[in-house]
């Protein structure tokens, strides 16, 4: 019986990682981008994220590992924006009140809610703040890191999210597990001070504009690298604990980088800088309470947290604009 038990969760955990809209930046790319936030703020807050820095760079993955317990998750990661038409920024309405009344909530949900779910997070945030609440606190920054992380994947934008419309399957973990995990070593983390984000909703599109403007090219310049590359040396195999696994290989990922212009960098930095910015915008808007009382405590609940919404009023007030 217990045999059975640990293979069931070992193929739910395989199946997980494997999903590349669950996957998502790897679990390299998300606890970088975690960890390297703390260092972008402001001194009244990066004694306490420095304290707990461990807690937060291991818990960067925990919203992928939730997709096998709660049906509600694996929206919260991407969102298809080319399913909204020629002209989709255009046409879908950044309030997620006004989407619900336009395309109902369960079109919204098919196609992906990152956008809309990182206002939620950053409410979420913001109370745990009001509460002087550690476990909320260190729960939902983690949380709200992953999934702007996520919103920072070009291929998280756009319902060809592993090219398996273009015959280019495998692009999603290539773009944002291989290349990060083989030139991460390489990369310049420290993007600055985080910075308060006045327009909170408006910032997360734009966030997602971006990204879905770098899609074309994650996705033609790799079709066009595989063009012209000896099959043979497309691919190579590596030691993964007692198997060898294929995968890209590394004069592959080094081309299709150089192409790229650096652009998975550049998005890694990006979100660093950003999931900072709303750590920091969290605790402005909960009236900036001082972190320092909470540093000096040394234990804290680690319950894993609930998905309840807070009261309504703690998603109510700055940056819930057009």
């Amino acid at each position: 019986m217990k045999k059975t038990v640990v293979l069931s969760f070992l193929f739910i955990l395989f199946t997980i990682l494997d999903s590349p809209k669950i996957s998502s930046w790897g679990f390299y790319g998300h606890k970088k981008i975690n960890n390297m936030a703390v260092f972008t703020l402001p001194p009244a807050m990066i004694g306490f994220y420095k304290k707990h820095i461990d807690f937060i760079t291991e818990h960067a993955v925990d919203a992928d590992s939730r997709r096998s317990i709660d049906e509600q998750e694996a929206p919260r990661h991407f969102i298809d924006i080319d399913r909204y038409g020629d002209h989709p920024f255009d046409s879908i309405p950044m309030l997620w009140e006004k989407a619900v009344v336009k395309y109902s909530e369960d079109s919204l949900k098919a196609h992906g809610i990152v956008p809309w779910h990182i206002q939620v997070m950053l409410g979420r945030l913001t109370f745990a703040f009001k509460e002087n609440n550690i476990n909320k606190i260190l729960r939902y920054s983690a949380d709200i890191g992953h999934y702007v992380a996520d919103a920072h994947v070009p291929l998280h934008t756009t319902k060809n999210y592993n090219g398996q419309l273009t015959n280019q399957k495998g692009i999603h973990g290539f773009w944002e597990s291989r290349i990060p995990e083989l030139k991460g070593n390489e990369y310049d983390y420290f993007v600055g001070r985080a910075k308060y984000i006045d327009k909170s909703q408006y910032t997360a599109w734009q966030i997602v504009r971006a990204s879905f403007a770098a899609k074309d090219s994650v996705l033609n310049f790799e079709a066009s690298l595989n063009s012209r590359f000896d099959s043979d040396k497309k691919y190579s195999y590596e030691t993964r604990g007692a198997k060898n696994v294929k995968v890209y290989s590394i004069e592959y990922a080094n081309e299709y980088d150089r192409m790229l212009n650096g652009m998975v960098e550049r998005r890694m930095r990006e979100a660093i800088l950003m999931v900072g910015s709303y750590w920091y915008t969290a605790w402005v808007n909960a009236g900036q309470p001082d972190l320092d009382k909470l540093v000096e405590i040394d234990t804290f609940d680690t319950t894993p947290l609930d998905t309840i919404y807070p009261p309504k009023q703690a998603l109510q007030g700055k940056g819930h604009e057009e």
